[in-house]
């Protein structure tokens, strides 16, 4: 029988299928060859004795949060508490496209604190063809999702709970406040189970306080800045990194058709892989 995985806890994989849902085990076999079902999988499954016995093919997979087979990843960014994070922000998004994820940005607690700073983020991302709403805008964004597979992914606090309530109050999912001391959200997901919404299947994550760029180049950071690849191919050199290369068109953009913040986050990320992957801290600003 063929399903795909909706929700894990712990060692128990629900599956939907044909007929419904029902909670397997994971047969034995998968730890010897070091693999671990996820949230979103396609498996093969014996419905009788309730044992998911292959993982089918994945067209990606996130390692934080642990899921597969993504069309969107709705990175929810809250104005204030936590802060905006242009670093953040652009990190998220090149991970995401790096792992053939298609970003959507989503403002939250625009209501608390919107600057003229983030308006300028939010129009530069709308420029460069990201899809960006603020959480009010449900009808926009369900109509974007639509059949779609997606996961909220976003540091602790900043509303990806309070989004999936307002998508489908129904749902009535635990959200908490700011912890003071720490300055971040409490963790309030514990498991990753998607929800069926409006024919959508969409998943809420546990939080997150750092990300690295283990797995990825300096080339791959380089072109999942989206923009920069419209100027490639007028930089004197084919492969141009845009940084100390004479004659780099990309460069030459900044501050009319780039935005100089971001791509000193660029250079940032690239000095951050060339020092060993060290995770920011994401109480810094921009």
């Amino acid at each position: 029988m063929k399903g795909q995985i909706v929700k894990v806890i712990s060692n128990d994989y629900t599956v939907k299928y044909e007929k419904g849902k029902v909670v397997c085990k994971a047969r034995g076999v998968f730890r010897n060859k070091n693999i671990t079902p996820l949230a979103g999988d396609y498996c093969l499954f014996d419905e009788e004795n309730k044992l998911i016995t292959e993982i089918l093919d994945r067209k990606n997979e996130l390692k934080r949060p642990p899921v597969s087979n993504i069309d969107y990843a709705i990175i929810v960014m809250s104005t204030v508490e936590p802060d905006f994070s242009s670093v953040l922000l652009d990190k998220m998004i090149d991970i995401i496209e790096f792992n053939n994820i298609k970003p959507i940005i989503c403002i939250s607690k625009s209501d608390l604190l919107l600057t003229d700073k983030i308006k300028e983020y939010v129009d530069y991302y709308k420029k460069i063809g990201y899809v960006v709403l603020f959480n009010t805008e449900i009808d926009i964004l369900l109509s974007v999702i639509e059949g779609k597979t997606v996961i909220l992914t976003g540091q602790s606090g900043a509303g990806k709970s309070s989004l999936l309530n307002r998508i489908d109050s129904s749902l009535n999912l635990k959200t908490d406040e700011i912890s003071m001391a720490l300055g971040r959200g409490k963790h309030t997901t514990r498991s990753i189970e998607f929800y069926e919404i409006n024919n959508s299947l969409i998943a809420d994550t546990p939080g997150f306080s750092s990300l690295n760029f283990d797995d990825l180049t300096k080339e791959d950071i380089r072109d999942n800045f989206i923009e920069f690849n419209e100027y490639r191919n007028e930089c004197k050199y084919s492969d141009c990194m845009h940084i100390k290369e004479d004659e780099c068109e990309v460069k030459r953009r900044l501050g009319k058709d780039i935005l100089e913040e971001r791509y000193n986050n660029y250079i940032d990320f690239i000095k951050e892989k060339e020092n060993g992957s060290i995770s920011i801290n994401f109480k810094q600003k921009r």
